[in-house]
């Protein structure tokens, strides 16, 4: 099975770039992040007319996710909002089935300017998922929880890490919180194939970030036990972030073999 997460920000503004994608790369299951749409404005047709199942979790203007699987396999939703605060409004977690496999979508805040209110947003988001994700793997099932967690783990994660010291992609909060999750049990899939190429997923519109190679490791796959042993490939389509009209992302994907 082939498992893929892309933030595609804005999936009706960049819906030629999604489905392109789609088409040329093949994915069993795409995770989205960032729709920018609203609930009932998801190109569902479009995407069943690719070939893809969708469930979605939209909010007006920003935010959103959304987990795509090909029509041939049987997707079955579980929660779309991370448990641990049911006053959050922001879409950004969706989690289902598909085919024995728990897949959890999710968009970590950005949390800047740090330290502020929105920092502290991010921590406590973070704080709520190392909860949910211990419990999904005390369930000791086969599980993955992929996106744009927005975490730089290591320097090895960014360009010229010296100027992100007090971003809060990059604070020692933040890779903390990334680490004690890990640590429970996860293994970060990119890592455990290529423990020290230089591997980015996200570049800036900005300064030739793309053309220079100046970009971060951001976008990440957490497997499970069971899923770690079934791990043969892993990688980024670096080329569709040099499409026209792209994302600033470029997906990430991995590839697993049959359970035994």
């Amino acid at each position: 099975m082939k498992i893929a997460t892309y933030n595609v920000n804005g999936v009706n503004g960049r819906l030629p770039v999604l489905l392109r994608w789609l088409q040329e790369t093949t994915p069993d299951v795409a995770c989205l992040q960032e729709l920018k749409a609203p609930q009932e404005n998801f190109p569902e047709q479009a995407i069943l007319d690719a070939g893809y199942k969708a469930i979605w979790h939209g909010q007006k203007s920003w935010n959103g996710v959304a987990i795509l699987a090909k029509a041939d396999k049987q997707i079955t939703e579980v929660c779309r909002a991370l448990p641990g605060d049911p006053t959050d409004e922001h879409s950004r977690y969706i989690e289902a089935i598909v085919d024995g496999i728990t897949v959890g979508c999710l968009y970590l805040p950005n949390g800047n300017p740090a330290p502020g209110p929105k920092f502290d947003y991010k921590l406590g988001w973070f704080e709520r998922l190392k909860i949910h994700a211990a419990g999904l793997l005390a369930a000791d099932k086969p599980v993955v929880l992929t996106g744009d967690y927005n975490v730089m783990p290591t320097e090895l994660d960014a360009y010229k890490p010296e100027r992100w010291v007090n971003d809060a992609l990059f604070r020692p909060e933040t890779r903390e919180a990334f680490k004690t999750l890990v640590e429970q049990g996860w293994t970060d899939a990119i890592r455990k194939l290529y423990p020290t190429e230089v591997i980015y997923t996200f570049f800036d519109y900005f300064r030739d970030a793309y053309g220079r190679n100046a970009g971060l490791r951001i976008d990440h796959f957490l497997l499970s036990p069971h899923l770690e042993k079934r791990l043969v490939a892993a990688g980024v389509n670096r080329d569709v972030r040099g499409w026209e009209k792209t994302s600033d992302h470029a997906p990430v994907w991995i590839e697993l073999k049959d359970a035994e």
